[in-house]
């Protein structure tokens, strides 16, 4: 049946939300460094595979089951099994809690950008080195509350105004500016001396250990761990969205055209994004680098932006103008998962719901989780976080920033991506999504058979090998007295997940006429 609670305006509308969605600060800060240190080249292959065997595959399956069923993440899944019902929960509790601290750094982004621009008026003023910029941002909770909460009122706008109305109209006006953006930065940073090490070190294999940035070269096991993560995460997989932004399609609207089209553009932008900020961050430092995470952005950048002269603190504002943009796309996307949810809620309870009240209090909600990780400071303030130092586990230990992100980007998400393939591949059957699929699309005759294998054995394998991995990320203890013995426990826990659902779909009584 054709959608009739809202669409989006155009196709292109969707693909640029879509497009949006998936470009956030994970690109910016994770896949260029991730690919340098993981072989380059090799790391690039890996993840072009895993997108198109992997991630184009959820990604139609994903914007079938919303389209099909006409409903977000939990009333599709409802709506679609018996025994995996409860699965749209994971991808309801991920963006809340991913946007805990999602919306910080979009405060940081807005901070950062209000710094460069008073720099820029006040030139010959003396500036503060990156690292000192950052700190007394951090140890600064009423500055870091405010500025989220700016960040917030921004999102709250776009997510009021509907689908079409808000995050569509922001998106086709946002992104063709970001790409703009993106190579004027791109130019900036390619013309630095000393920019090619950095080209170098993004695309020659090895050239990561050869001119010192990394100690060793990681083995096939764990590039190719890496590159699949990072194609998880990149993607926007299994956090509700893109089941979200298809319910809310046309059937006219092509699922294979814009899967491909989403996971293109996403892959160009993120390997841009590299060419924006590792040749600059490599002319400035050199192997010294900081070339992952927050202190990639907001320390190395802006000493980046500080040496270019009179001129940095223009590219600057373009930079982190840029930055905030791919945030709020992303976040208005994972704000309307959660509120999508409740008005659909709200429907099947025969009640017509307020789409602006609904967004009024579900970012109110998100501001107030969002206040602890704003007042954490990425643990400079002394703020109390679960489990902190208990027994010395976890990655997540020193900050709210990181404890929030292991239960949902590490433990979450590639769960459901694990369970959604297992519930179509073994339960349910493909056929209902790939009649779905085939709407608004030539009969593609070998689509069929690809979305059978890769549902039934290729994703279901590469997600429980991801969620593996995260498990082990999560226990990791001290690495030098422990080796590898916690990730082939995590891998262990990954391949029993993944027996124990499969066993579950493949004994379901209503496994093949559930609809």
């Amino acid at each position: 049946m054709e959608n009739k609670r809202g669409s989006w305006g155009s196709n292109l509308g969707f693909l640029m939300a879509a497009i949006g969605s998936a470009v956030g600060l994970g690109n910016i800060w994770g896949f260029p460094y991730k690919m340098g240190k993981s072989g380059g080249f090799t790391f690039l292959m890996l993840y072009l595979l895993l997108a198109v065997f992997v991630g184009f595959s959820i990604m139609m399956s994903e914007l079938a089951m919303g389209r099909l069923t006409g409903k977000g993440t939990v009333g599709a899944y409802h709506a679609l099994s018996s025994r995996f019902k409860w699965v749209g929960w994971l991808a309801v509790f991920s963006p809340f809690v991913i946007l805990s601290f999602y919306t910080v750094l979009g405060g940081y982004c807005i901070e950062y950008m209000s710094l460069n621009l008073s720099n820029l008026a006040f030139a010959g003023a003396e500036v503060k080195a990156g690292a000192d910029l950052f700190g007394e941002m951090l140890t600064n909770p009423f500055g870091c509350v405010m500025f989220t909460f700016l960040f917030m009122i921004i999102c709250y706008l776009i997510n009021r105004g509907g689908i079409s109305g808000g995050i569509e109209k922001f998106n086709n006006v946002g992104m063709p500016a970001l790409f703009v953006m993106l190579v004027i930065i791109i130019i900036r940073s390619l013309t630095l001396p000393g920019a090619a090490e950095g080209v170098k070190f993004m695309f020659l294999p090895g050239y990561a250990v050869k001119a010192g940035f990394i100690e060793s070269q990681p083995s096939f096991i764990s590039v190719l761990a890496t590159a699949g993560g990072q194609m998880f995460f990149s993607l926007s997989l299994a956090m509700g969205i893109t089941i979200t932004y298809g319910s809310y399609m046309k059937k006219s609207q092509n699922i294979v055209k814009n899967s491909v089209v989403v996971v293109f553009a996403d892959t160009l932008v993120a390997i841009m994004a590299g060419l924006a900020v590792i040749p600059a961050a490599v002319a400035t430092y050199g192997p010294s680098a900081t070339l992952s995470g927050p202190k990639l952005l907001f320390i190395t950048l802006q000493d980046v932006f500080q040496a270019m002269g009179a001129v940095g603190p223009l590219f600057g504002v373009i930079f982190y103008l840029f930055v905030l943009v791919a945030a709020i796309s992303s976040a208005i996307a994972l704000i309307e998962v959660i509120v999508t949810f409740l008005l659909d809620h709200a429907e099947s309870k025969g009640k017509t719901g307020n789409r602006s009240k609904t967004v009024f209090w579900v970012c109110l909600a998100i501001m107030l989780e969002a206040a602890v990780v704003a007042v954490d400071g990425l643990g400079s303030n002394g703020v109390w976080v679960p489990f902190q130092k208990t027994l010395g586990i976890g990655p997540w230990n020193d900050n709210w920033l990181d404890f929030m992100d292991a239960f949902s980007e590490g433990i979450a998400m590639p769960a459901g991506a694990l369970l959604m393939s297992i519930m179509i591949g073994w339960e349910i059957g493909t056929k209902p999504i790939t009649d779905e699929i085939h709407h608004g699309a030539e009969q593609i005759h070998w689509l069929n058979k690809f979305m059978q294998i890769c549902l039934m054995f290729v994703v279901p394998i590469a997600m429980a090998f991801i969620l593996g991995g995260q498990i082990g990320d999560f226990f990791t203890m001290d690495p030098e007295k422990q080796g590898q013995t916690v990730y082939y426990i995590g891998y262990g826990i990954g391949a029993a997940i993944l027996i124990i659902f499969w066993a579950i779909a493949v004994t379901s009584p209503k496994r093949k006429n559930r609809l």
